[in-house]
């Protein structure tokens, strides 16, 4: 058996023989040789593989498996090889190509079967061999498109990973089909690869990441050279450079043996220093935000500054590798590099920056938490800006198009071939170099592969497609909308985590204020984005918590930031996706929430939401009226369910906005449909700008336009007084930039003109600050916009006659004219102030004011509202019915509308409903008594009147008079909201009381009266006697002397059964005892004033007052013993008749 196995042992092995010969063979069988390279290289594999096996050396150790002269000649034969290719590749591209093609997949094949190390140093010294030929090569291009190729070929080992970890412990799963020797190929992968390193060494192209990472460490060198930005004219070198690293990310993520996210996280470190290359190629990269803009983006403002801690990427990275042993390199590259912003470079194209962005944004995907968050810590403000602006740009790279956006792109394209076959093609080799002879052949470039994917015709580098397709079917189409629609969301979500990984690292350091203002516009370029519902969810979580954790950001920094956020949330508040309107709605709450929690109020965000919707309904195509609306009541519901928050203001301020919401909508929409209903049209504007409260600049617009449309109807005190509330509001603000004492300190100044001015105050929950942003901004908000506003109204005070007004807008006005020196002014001023009060004494007549009540859901928003009508003085109860009635009949249709014509209370379970109702009741205005001492003059009695009466008699059997014992009275005293003039003609009823007395309660009203009457007669300076007179005769006067007592035997001959008008008998008694001194007051006055002529007369009068006190003295005689006693104890419960005098019914 020995001498058997003797004589094999000195055969000799075809592989070593094969290299022997081939580094000896001379030139002919040389050159024979090279032109069949890829056989020979491959018989070469086959033989060593045959061997090991036969052999049983597949378990042994690598370095052992081969002699070390067949080693030697591995290594000459490699030399050899490169020398030829670098010597012949101007001579003869297509050889070289092929050539170098042959080598790099015998240095895959080597892989397997010999030692990693030796292997590597075989490619180090190809790279060192060409890159001593680039600095003189005259196409220095094709040689690094050829040792691209290489690489590329080289890195598609099936154990690429697992070469590129040396240093693990843990194995992966075997590969599903294991070359030979793939089990001892793999030697440990996936354990902490970053135990042994600093955060600095794992993002830089390093020495220690190339000593770790061999093959990748070749691939980003090989990709950041080619993207240097002194590099120019390489458009196709870059994209073979882009497309390698793509394609090999790609063939990880579609491995089977790298599903588990650990595993994934362990390749993800053979990457890291892609970020700062991408990083710093951020100027070149395509400009996705404006479809219009140039190709390139420009570095942004930080980028300015220089960061003197890197270097630029060089040959000598390259070098490093190719040339020099790893331990002994000291050139490293790292993350940020010197920052040119008009550097000059070549632009990358779309599809080029979009494959490089997907690269760094698998890499963001896949990285450790921990270790993304370590190395953001370690990065300045500038270096985190410039993450954040590439975050920037992936957004606006990845946002879902559309199938319309498709079929317009897949219409204007020029076709071409997408099918597996050039798939695999450009996944394993990638596109050819620009060859000598592309332009000789004139044809595209093809990439290369097999023509039948087999490794025995290596020698076939180009595959040709028999046929281009003519267009995509409609499967491809539908396939290709899908990936893309879940590319964008897959990118924004990646995008997303890392935001929130920037966050939780500078949420402590003193970066935070400079970063996470930037953070923030990431997340609302992508809200501003067209998005998928999953990826708006987790955005508007992310926004939710961002705001939770740092509100000062909107709050009291960036104005900007929160007026983008409001829009964004609005928009998507209409949104036809129930999931995003709810998780808008929910944003846009917390935001609303958060504010309130500073200030006690959400001013900032009153304002700015009420902006952004006027911005949205007049600038938004795609804006959905209806699906806004719900989104309102959710807000809505979200409050009233906030039982923190309950007990606060915040539930009513989140009422009062939505409610303003609702009502821009609304009116919107309506003025158009209301263009011949002058109150309605009013209302509607009035409602608009009471929606822009907290935007003052769009409430000043507001405000003008119906002071506009106030003068066109005549109504002159009404545009005076929007004028006055545009100054107030001006004033606010500007007292809030400066306080200057020539200058009003805000509405309180404007009190004296209208109380009503004092809701345009700032003081209120709605307090913004004018020095932001956007806020005051117009040409009214100074203080020559000021005087401009007060002019206006002076002018339309005096066209209204409400001269007094105008005295009060000059006390404003004269000091600021003063301060200024304008004596011109000052003398027209005064001039137009005597003119004023020159006219104050002639006969003046200011309006007529009516109740109009409107019933029956014709009406709409208006069923069973109440109004006080300020109509032209003058104007009569029949006029002000006919202009409603026959308006409302136009609208309506004949023999719809029905004017009521009593002012008793409207029963609608009485009414038609097809029908539609109005009631119009003649009211006056209603003074307390401890007004009337400061109501003195007709204009006192005729301004800033918010309360009128108007009284209803009425019996208990449905008559409205009867009998003194059945008379009944009504009294109804209507509050309005708002004092009268207003800026608008007609004012809700904000209050109604009414007081109903009972006919003894009449009788003592009537006595008050006259006794009044008498009394204003008696001492009226100047005294007018026949005032006084007909006063008299009234009260004591033989025909009518028996109205008084008459009313007296009525109620007071006999003490009342009932109790509880005790106190009523006494009142009216007293009345009557009033009534008669007053009587006698009054003919003791008026016998000083007649004459001789009218003594006789007075002696009548005399006569009739003796009579009637004759006969009241018995009647006011008698007392209630019971009123003087404590038998009525005072009781808590009092009801409508234990009062001093009246009945009210609160409504």
């Amino acid at each position: 058996m020995h001498q058997d196995v003797t004589p094999l042992l000195s055969v000799q092995l075809l592989h070593e023989e094969l290299a022997l010969q081939w580094v000896v063979s001379a030139t002919p069988v040389r050159e024979a040789a090279l032109s069949q390279a890829w056989f020979f290289f491959q018989l070469m594999s086959k033989s060593m593989t045959l061997h090991l096996h036969n052999s049983e050396r597949l378990d042994a150790p690598r370095a052992q498996r081969f002699p070390e002269r067949f080693v030697d000649d591995i290594s000459a034969l490699v030399c050899n090889v490169c020398t030829e290719i670098t010597s012949r590749y101007l001579q003869d591209a297509e050889f070289a190509e092929r050539l170098n093609s042959s080598l790099a997949f015998f240095l895959n094949d080597l892989l397997s079967l010999m030692d990693r190390g030796f292997v590597f140093a075989l490619i180090r010294s190809y790279y060192k061999q060409i890159n001593t030929k680039l600095p003189k090569a005259p196409n220095p291009n094709l040689l690094i498109s050829m040792r691209m190729d290489l690489i590329r070929i080289v890195c598609s080992h099936e154990h690429y990973v697992s070469l590129n970890l040396p240093c693990g412990r843990l194995s992966p799963p075997n590969s599903p089909s294991p070359s030979i020797s793939s089990t001892t190929s793999q030697s440990s992968v996936f354990s902490s690869p970053a135990q042994d390193k600093t955060v600095t060494n794992m993002f830089e192209l390093s020495v220690p990441f190339r000593q770790h990472h061999f093959l990748s460490g070749v691939i980003l060198t090989e990709l950041a050279l080619i993207l240097e930005p002194d590099v120019e004219g390489v458009f196709f070198l870059q994209k073979k450079a882009i497309s390698t690293l793509h394609n090999l990310l790609c063939s990880h993520d579609t491995d089977p043996r790298y599903t588990e996210p650990a595993v994934m996280r362990s390749i993800s470190y053979l990457y890291l220093p892609l970020i700062g290359i991408v990083l710093e190629t951020l100027p070149q990269l395509y400009d996705f935000t404006d479809p219009h803009a140039q190709r390139v983006r420009h570095a942004s403002s930080m980028m300015d500054e220089v960061d003197s801690d890197g270097g630029t990427i060089s040959q000598t990275v390259a070098m490093a590798i190719a040339g020099s042993p790893l331990p002994t390199v000291q050139k490293t590259t790292s993350f940020p590099l010197p920052p040119a912003p008009h550097r000059p470079g070549s632009a990358l194209s779309a599809e080029s920056s979009r494959n490089l962005l997907v690269c760094a944004l698998w890499v963001l995907k896949n990285a450790e938490q921990d270790c993304l968050h370590r190395w953001f810590s370690s990065l300045s403000v500038i270096q985190l800006t410039r993450v954040l602006e590439l975050l920037s740009l992936c957004v606006s790279c990845f946002q879902y198009k559309g199938k319309k956006a498709f079929e317009r792109i897949n219409s204007l394209t020029f076709k071409k071939s997408l099918d597996m076959k050039a798939r695999l093609e450009e996944a394993i080799l990638g596109t050819i170099g620009a060859r000598q002879d592309m332009v000789k052949r004139s044809r595209e470039r093809s990439p290369y592969a097999t023509q039948e994917n087999v490794r025995w015709r290596k020698n076939v580098t180009q595959w040709k497609p028999s046929s281009e397709k003519t267009e995509k079917s409609q499967a491809e189409r539908e396939l290709e909308i899908t990936v893309d629609g879940n590319m964008a969301t897959e990118a924004n979500l990646v995008v997303l985590d890392t935001l929130e990984i920037i966050v939780q690292t500078v949420m402590l350091s003193e970066m935070r204020e400079s970063v996470l203002g930037g953070v923030l516009k990431v997340l609302l370029l992508s809200m501003s984005c067209n998005q998928s519902a999953l990826y708006l969810q987790h955005c508007f979580t992310s926004q939710r918590a961002l705001v939770s954790k740092f509100p000062e950001m909107l709050f009291e920094d960036d104005t900007e930031l929160c007026s983008d956020l409001c829009l964004r949330l609005l928009r998507h508040c209409s949104s036809c996706i129930s999931s995003v309107r709810t998780h808008a709605s929910a944003s846009l709450y917390l935001l609303m929430r958060q504010n309130f929690e500073i200030g006690s109020n959400f001013a900032r965000v009153k304002m700015q939401v009420t902006m952004s919707l006027s911005s949205l309904v007049g600038t938004s195509q795609k804006f959905n009226e209806d699906y806004l609306r719900r989104s309102l009541k959710t807000i809505l519901t979200y409050s009233e369910d906030d039982l923190e928050l309950r007990d606060t203001t915040f539930p009513e301020q989140v009422q009062d906005l939505v409610f303003n919401l609702h009502m821009i909508l609304t009116d919107t929409v309506k003025m158009k449909e209301h263009q011949e209903d002058p109150e309605m049209l009013l209302d509607l504007m009035y409602r608009i700008a009471k929606g822009y409260q907290n935007s003052p600049d769009l409430r000043l617009t507001w405000l003008q336009n119906m002071a506009a449309k106030h003068t066109e109807r005549g109504n002159h005190a009404e545009a005076a007084h929007c004028l006055v509330h545009g100054a107030a509001l001006v004033s606010e603000y500007l007292s809030m930039i400066e306080d200057a004492r020539h200058l009003p300190v805000g509405c309180v100044s404007f009190q004296s003109i209208s109380s009503n001015v004092l809701e345009e105050s700032a003081v209120s929950d709605d307090v913004v600050s004018p020095d932001e942003e956007g806020i005051c901004a117009g040409k009214y908000f100074t203080e020559a916009g000021l005087v401009g506003l007060l002019e206006q109204a002076c002018a339309s005070f005096t066209m209204g006659s409400l001269f007094e007004a105008v005295n009060e807008v000059y006390k404003i006005l004269i000091p600021i004219y003063e301060a200024h020196r304008d004596y011109k002014k000052l003398a027209s001023v005064h001039g137009k102030l005597q003119e004023a009060f020159n006219k104050i004494n002639n006969q003046r007549m200011f309006g007529t004011y009516f109740r109009v009540g409107f019933y029956g859901s014709k009406f709409g928003d208006l069923d069973e509202q109440e109004f006080v009508y300020k109509e032209p003085s003058i104007t009569k109860l029949a006029e002000i019915s006919h202009r409603l009635e026959e308006f409302y009949t136009e609208q309506f249709g004949e023999g719809t509308v029905q004017v009521v014509k009593d002012s008793n209370p409207v029963d609608k379970t009485k009414l038609d409903p097809n029908k539609a109702y109005i009631q119009i009741t003649y009211v006056e205005p209603y003074f307390d008594t401890y007004e009337l001492k400061d109501r003195v003059t007709y204009f006192d009695k005729n301004y800033n009147l918010r309360t009128f009466l108007f009284c209803t008699p009425f019996t208990l059997d449905g008559r409205a008079h009867g009998d003194l014992h059945e008379q009944y009275k009504r009294k109804t005293v209507l509050t309005t909201s708002h004092a009268f003039p207003y800026i608008k003609t007609r004012v809700n009823v904000m209050h109604r009381e009414e007081v109903v007395l009972i006919p003894i309660e009449v009788a003592i009203e009537d006595m008050q009266k006259k006794t009044q009457e008498l009394a204003f007669a008696t001492h009226q300076d100047p005294a007018d006697a026949k005032m006084l007179q007909m006063v008299l005769q009234g009260c004591v006067g033989t025909t009518v002397n028996q109205g008084p007592l008459e009313v007296a035997q009525v109620f007071l001959s006999e003490i009342p059964e009932d109790p509880r008008l005790y106190r009523h008998h006494n009142k009216l008694r007293l009345c009557f005892r009033d009534f008669t001194k007053r009587c006698e007051d009054a003919l003791r006055k008026n016998k000083t004033l007649i004459g001789a002529d009218q003594r006789e007369y007075h002696r009548e009068l005399e006569k009739n007052y003796q009579r009637l006190r004759d006969a009241l003295v018995p009647l006011t005689s008698i007392k209630i013993p019971q009123l003087y006693s404590d038998l009525l104890p005072h009781t808590s419960a009092r009801d409508s008749l234990t009062r001093t005098s009246l009945r009210r019914i609160e409504g």
